[in-house]
């Protein structure tokens, strides 16, 4: 017998193998014999039958399967391999399953998908194999599915229609029969709802919910980004109804109930386009020489009374969404904009954490609790920072804001001047603690009255955006810490951040010292000390937003949960989220909860909080996708009307399949595709992190500085592709 014969042999042996186990697994509660277990996995011809015969004895006596009566077999109830993990479609349509017990993840081949989703969460069996061997299985129920809705195109046919999704990782078009199409027209971009799968039929059934219009126009594509994260863009009407109908009238009796801030200097600093301000900063020489500071932030708890609808609504909806191009908030515009916008010289209520600081920095008295304020002024980030650089010295002066054109009081000066110095000191502490300075470059555009974007411009931390990061870090570190530290314990909503994985540190390492970068692995002090010096020694260099990118993704996720384990990225032991209850529905629960143990309450019940602590890191992150969608789908929107125009890129990804170039001036990343590269045959070098020419021995390595033009841009996919024209010699 020929090498290659005996080794087609033994594969077919393999597969004859592996039916056998999927059949006497999935009903182990059954025995069949040969004739059966052939029927089912499709063996006919006399040699593959003698085949499973003598597998079937050889699988009996080495003891993997037992024979129950005479030519009849069963399972061992021992050898069952039934793990339930969570499916990962890749673009390919095959699997891997992610089961928390198992070291590695299960291929599962996409004959043996058996009808699960992307996210699904199943039951897979594992078939019997070698040590140290991949781990292969094949999906055997479903127990629950990730998500029944999806966005997909029409094709409409005589008398029925079939969708197909846009998600590359589902695998399979939709059919939805005539009286569930809702109007739809052929090529129309919707959502459609599967509602059932019969065991007999190739493609699930639905019913198309929503048209949301042709596919390439800009609300119609933003929608989608939406819908394909299940997040609404509107809110209901009852919902509505019942927010315009809330008394927001600022009361004589309720004045009464709160500390009285109306008289000390307040002011907020906020995005110049901002339009929700629920943070104000209030500042007071005390006549010891501290400094009495004020965090007031908007009380939403006061409106948003528990088990209401517009709770409910803000609780499922648990994060605001900021896309490109508009805010999806969490509550309605008659809270968020104006009953809880802390907005210049009107009366509002708010929640306060209140600290007397030395000139050192020093925390020596804090307040917590419900007061009142009258802010005297909205600032900018920019005009904030404008009153830093442009001080005197430490002597306060009038300042004329330039945007403004008229002075700011020479209190205001003295305050921000004053907060700002406080934050420095207050940001020198913590990372002389070991917190990681992340200050990634974030894009933004600049959009016309059709919101096209007509210019790329990049987000900068100064100090004034550092000022308000230092004050706000302080209050969520002290409400945290006020009740993180009573006995007895108390439930409580923390925000947490776990170490980072040392595999992906390790990884990260082995990319940044390509360029020269390196860190140190001696103990948790240097790891962050180093971190904070790559990140500071890249910056302005071609490969920052790289190195950037890979060191937010070697971190671990921060997360809301009643059980606290600290915050490694900001080096503290207790932290929550106090400071954004018109966007977080977080600090909404921590303002009830401080409240509640203000007022001498038992602790309350953690299952329920961690609970409602998991359903918001879970709507977090799929804000944050969609987030991330919305700023692609502009960029290749940007990049269609550049087409022949040559860039200077850095390589930010290699794959097997191409290299991923991120243009240096405008951050817009897309794909140089490996069979488009002209002049030789590429292969990838994953020790490398390259790809190689095999005649040429020509390389396109990570952080490689090429030129690129755009070859194809898709609204649609958000795909974006490029040519390479060559490396920067």
């Amino acid at each position: 017998m020929s090498k290659k014969s005996k080794k087609t042999r033994n594969h077919r042996k393999n597969e004859i193998t592996k039916g056998i186990f999927t059949i006497l697994e999935k009903e182990p509660e059954k025995s069949f014999d040969y004739k059966q277990i052939a029927a089912k996995i499709g063996i006919t011809d006399a040699q593959d039958r003698n085949t499973l015969i003598k597998r079937l004895v050889q699988l009996k006596e080495s003891k993997r399967i037992r024979e129950v009566e005479r030519g009849k077999y069963q399972v061992l109830q021992d050898t069952r391999t039934v793990h339930v993990g969570t499916v990962d479609v890749t673009g390919k349509g095959n699997a891997y399953i992610v089961v928390e017990e198992l070291d590695g993840d299960v291929f599962v081949p996409f004959n043996k998908i058996n009808k699960a989703f992307h996210k699904d969460k199943v039951e897979v069996h594992i078939y019997p194999t070698k040590k140290g061997k991949k781990l292969e299985g094949e999906i055997v129920k479903v127990l629950e599915r990730h998500k029944s809705t999806f966005v997909g195109i029409v094709d409409m046919q005589k008398t029925y229609a079939f969708v197909r999704p846009t998600d590359f990782r589902m695998y399979t078009d939709i059919f939805v029969s005539q009286d569930n199409i809702k109007g739809a027209k052929d090529g129309d971009k919707v959502i459609v709802e599967i509602t059932k799968w019969p065991d007999d039929v190739d493609s699930p059934y639905g019913q198309i919910t929503e048209v949301l219009g042709k596919p390439g126009e800009h609300d119609t594509e933003i929608h989608s980004i939406l819908a394909e994260y299940g997040l609404p863009y509107e809110f209901p009407v009852e919902v509505q109804r019942f927010a315009d109908e809330l008394d927001t009238e600022i009361k004589e009796a309720e004045i009464n109930k709160r500390r009285d801030m109306r008289h000390v200097l307040t002011f907020t600093i906020d995005p110049k386009d901002a339009k929700d301000f629920d943070d104000a900063l209030s500042f007071a020489i005390l006549e010891n020489g501290n400094f009495e500071i004020g965090i007031h932030i908007a009380d939403v708890s006061h409106y948003l009374e528990e088990g209401t609808l517009l709770d409910e609504e803000a609780y499922d909806r648990a994060t605001s969404v900021y896309l490109v191009d508009r805010v999806v908030p969490m509550l309605p515009e008659i809270l968020s904009n104006k009953a809880c916008s802390l907005r210049p010289n009107e009366e509002k209520y708010t929640f306060s954490a209140i600290f007397e600081l030395t000139e050192n920095a020093k925390v020596v008295n804090q307040w917590f609790g419900r007061t009142v304020i009258n802010s005297d002024e909205r600032f900018a980030y920019e005009e904030a920072q404008y009153i830093i650089e442009n001080r005197d010295g430490n002597i306060p002066k009038e300042v004329s804001i330039r945007d403004k054109g008229y002075s700011v009081s020479k209190e205001i000066v003295q305050a921000t001047l004053t907060m700002d110095k406080l934050a420095k000191q207050m940001r020198r502490t913590r990372m002389d603690k070991g917190a990681i300075s992340f200050d990634k470059v974030e894009v933004r555009f600049q959009l016309n009255e059709k919101n096209e974007p007509v210019s790329v411009y990049f987000k900068e931390s100064k100090d004034a955006n550092k000022l308000i990061e230092e004050f706000m870090l302080l209050a969520n570190r002290k409400v945290a810490e006020f009740i993180g530290k009573q006995k007895p314990k108390k439930t409580f909503v923390y925000r947490v951040h776990d170490d980072p994985d040392e595999d992906k540190l390790m990884a990260l390492n082995g990319i940044v010292s390509k360029f020269g970068h390196q860190l140190n692995f001696k103990d948790k002090k240097s790891i962050s000390a180093s971190l904070n010096q790559l990140l500071e020694n890249v910056k302005g260099q071609k490969e920052q937003n790289l190195v950037d990118t890979l060191a937010i993704r070697s971190m671990s996720k921060a997360i809301y949960t009643v059980d606290n384990i600290g915050h490694y990225g900001l080096a503290f032991d207790y932290y929550t989220h106090f400071t954004s209850p018109i966007r977080r529905y977080p600090d909404v629960m921590v303002h009830r909860l401080l409240q509640h143990y203000l007022d001498n309450g038992s602790s309350a019940k953690a299952d329920r909080f961690e609970e409602r602590c998991k359903h918001s890191s879970d709507m977090e992150g799929l804000a944050s996708s969609a987030e991330r969608d919305s700023i692609k789908y502009m960029q290749i929107k940007f990049m269609q009307d550049h087409q022949d125009q040559e860039f200077l890129g850095v390589i930010s990804g290699v794959t097997e399949w191409g290299v991923y170039v991120e243009i240096i001036e405008n951050k817009c990343e897309g794909m140089v595709r490996i069979r488009d590269i002209k002049g030789d045959y590429y292969i990838f070098d994953e020790k490398q992190y390259a790809i190689v020419g095999e005649r040429k021995k020509k390389t396109y390595q990570l952080g490689d500085e090429v030129y690129v033009m755009v070859k194809n841009t898709d609204l649609i996919k958000r795909h974006l592709d490029f040519a390479l024209l060559g490396k920067k010699e």
